[in-house]
């Protein structure tokens, strides 16, 4: 698929959250599922994903307030789907009013869920900001650039991706595996590529620079820092 998805699902009927995530990961998407609140709030503030779909009746925070958190701690702009059986008017209202992008109610037709989730990350991706910066890095993802401190980076096709969504996950990490998802989508590499490309990046990103930002988080992924030094000029070499 072109524009795989990430998505978090939190739902507690275990046959509905099998049936979801077995058509969306059938389409190409990584889909990422919890039954409780209370992790679904930690999921979607810790990882990078492109749409929660969110159940209201959950074991142990009902879903408006998941919704309400969620809206309030993410660092980021994260759309939100409701999917529930609660289907009056007044739920819907509190939903919104919780600050749910989408309400869809049960049953439901799947392809119209990847229908839902597809507008809501392609109305996502048009408001966001096409030039990203994160300290004195500058990625433009319409030109397909990137330079910092004023200094273009040479960097491949796949290292671009990669940074671009470094950056738009900053300050948050991004796992290997939604990394992956996001640049090779249903074709992955062999499990030695995406460090090649990592070391890559780093050599364009970081080695004319007096600091690093490119950071490894250990058994977790990658992600941006900004450090004092970022400020500074490229070194220059002898």
């Amino acid at each position: 698929m072109s524009n795989p998805l990430t998505v978090l699902l939190i739902e507690d009927n275990l046959t509905i959250a099998s049936q979801v995530c077995d058509f969306l990961e059938g389409v190409g998407w990584q889909v990422d599922h919890t039954v409780k609140g209370a992790q679904g709030i930690e999921l979607a503030l810790a990882q990078v994903y492109d749409v929660v779909v969110l159940d209201l009746n959950l074991p142990d925070i009902d879903g408006l307030e998941v919704c309400k958190s969620i809206k309030q701690q993410a660092l980021t702009y994260l759309p939100i789907l409701m999917l529930t059986a609660r289907d009056a008017f007044e739920d819907k209202a509190d939903g919104f009013g919780m600050g749910a992008d989408d309400y869809v109610t049960k049953p439901f037709e799947l392809r119209e869920l990847v229908l839902r989730c597809s507008a809501l990350a392609r109305r996502n991706n048009l408001h966001n900001n096409k030039i990203l910066r994160v300290g004195n890095l500058e990625v433009d993802t319409a030109k397909r650039t990137a330079s910092r401190s004023g200094s273009v980076l040479q960097l491949t096709k796949i290292g671009f991706e990669i940074l671009s969504v470094l950056a738009q996950a900053y300050p948050q990490p991004v796992t290997r595996s939604v990394l992956i998802h996001k640049v090779w989508a249903d074709d992955p590499p062999d499990s030695d590529a995406l460090r090649t490309h990592i070391f890559s990046l780093r050599s364009a990103l970081d080695k004319p620079f007096n600091s690093p930002m490119l950071t490894t988080i250990i058994n977790v992924g990658y992600k941006l820092e900004i450090k004092q030094e970022c400020i500074k000029e490229p070194r220059n070499e002898v």
